[in-house]
């Protein structure tokens, strides 16, 4: 039984329920597993756990009691920190956040508590969940297990550490410019982000956000297979009143044709050998498991992010600037330097005038997507980022948003797109992102599988 940290979500679901073993006994061993890697990752940064044995217990007394624990029964789960869990620290990688406990859950955790999961603790993430790389001035750096001179990716990279090591079959992240799906990348996992209103989310303890947040920040899992990626949205998507943008639109959508549209270098981004290779092999695995793969020019990523900058800019980037600074941080400081001119420069109404060009540009994908139902791209144009990376200036900076090009510019569109990884080049990573139309993360699993299949990282890392 020491060795259930090993196991994927769906076996330990099925174990629990079928009571091969407890919820308890799955939770003992995630706890160790923690405690033998999260040292050395700092992944983990708030753990209780009184809290995570007494949360299996009560999975194990309903499965005696002969009821549904839920689809994620007994399965260890972390959340990332900034997100409400009662009675913990929202604290978004802040120091000015370190007290802010929340009163209630959000959506998030209330709906993985439901499907029956057991959350282990809290997981790591930049200050203001701003960067692509995963430390703050509150809980520290979180490493790479893969290879802890590469970044762990971020916002969510305490959560794909986690998940990659072992600690916990799943992980919660959020996504609004790559922050499920880069660190999906970085650590060798696999990684979703779903459509605009598939997930319900809403933080308590916060204010409103802004309409580009609202448009663009989604909650997502994180998982070492693609099953227990779809385990996990099946627990996330259920519905809830605090969340507006929610629509209850069914998980599974009729058939469509299995075709592919390949996009090896999106707007003439650049792309390293070793991503190309990836997404070529790809092409080749979905083509051998019945897809046709065509590679033809996709609409503009890079209109899509320009308008993801302006979005996220335009609307109160004194305020965040003013927020920045009173915490010091010296990552959200790089950024802040890296975006300021930009920012200050745009006219008052800057938001208003995106929101129209969103609507002409999401149009022109949907027509795309309409014929092609899935779109094959890079995950990154490179590989791994060395950590620490967007701290060394304005040239690094403007090549790090040319690699993330499709990072950056699928929020806009409000789609979903999931990370597949594939394989290692010496010690890092490599995979690939697939994106489809809105509400169809079906067929995002349904390809993803086709494509693990032919292959991924060994896991967990770390042993």
């Amino acid at each position: 039984m020491t060795d259930l940290w090993r196991l994927p979500a769906t076996e330990i679901a099925d174990g629990v329920r079928a009571r091969r073993f407890s919820a308890r006994e799955a939770a003992e061993a995630a706890l160790a597993r923690m405690e033998a890697v999260n040292p050395v990752l700092n992944a983990v940064v708030m753990c209780r756990p009184e809290l995570v044995r007494a949360r299996a217990d009560a999975v194990d007394a309903a499965v005696a009691r002969g009821e549904d624990p839920g689809v994620l029964a007994g399965v260890p789960i972390t959340v990332k920190v900034n997100v409400d869990q009662k009675g913990f620290a929202t604290t978004n990688g802040l120091r000015a956040q370190e007290h802010l406990v929340a009163g209630e859950n959000s959506p998030v955790v209330d709906n993985l508590e439901r499907a029956g999961a057991v959350i282990l603790g809290r997981t790591n993430t930049p200050a203001f969940s701003l960067r692509w790389f995963t430390s703050n001035l509150l809980h520290g750096a979180t490493k790479n297990p893969r290879d802890a001179a590469l970044t762990p990716g971020g916002s969510s990279g305490g959560a794909a550490s986690a998940v990659a090591a072992g600690i916990g079959a799943l992980a919660h992240g959020t996504d609004i410019g790559g922050s499920v799906r880069y660190p999906a990348y970085a650590c060798g996992v696999h990684g979703l982000r779903p459509g605009l209103g598939r997930v319900p989310a809403w933080n308590p303890t916060g204010a409103e956000r802004g309409i580009g947040p609202q448009l663009m920040a989604v909650s997502g899992p994180l998982a070492r297979t693609v099953a227990d990626v779809r385990l996990g949205l099946l627990a996330l998507m259920q519905g809830d009143p605090r969340d507006p943008w929610w629509a209850p639109v069914p998980f599974a959508l009729p058939p469509l044709a299995k075709r592919v549209a390949l996009s090896v270098r999106p707007d003439g981004m650049p792309v390293a050998p070793e991503v190309e290779a990836a997404l070529r092999d790809a092409a080749a695995r979905l083509e051998r498991a019945g897809y046709v793969v065509e590679e033809v020019a996709a609409p503009s990523f890079r209109e899509a992010m320009e308008l993801q900058v302006k979005l996220w800019l335009g609307d109160g980037f004194a305020g965040f600037r003013a927020a920045v600074e009173r915490e010091g941080d010296p990552g959200a400081m790089a950024v802040m330097q890296a975006v300021r001119e930009e920012a200050e420069a745009m006219p008052a109404d800057v938001v208003a005038r995106t929101l129209v060009q969103r609507a002409t540009l999401v149009r022109e994908w949907t027509r795309f997507m309409a014929e092609w139902p899935l779109l094959l791209i890079p995950a990154s144009g490179e590989l791994p980022f060395a950590d620490g990376l967007d701290m060394q200036g304005g040239a690094t900076w403007a090549r790090m948003l040319e690699a993330q090009l499709t990072q950056m510019g699928m929020p806009t569109l409000g789609m979903p797109g999931l990370v597949v990884s594939t394989g290692m080049v010496g010690t890092a990573p490599v995979g690939v992102q697939l994106m489809a139309a809105r509400w169809r993360e079906d067929l995002l699993l349904e390809a993803g599988e086709a494509i693990e299949a032919g292959g991924a990282p060994p896991m967990p890392a770390m042993g």
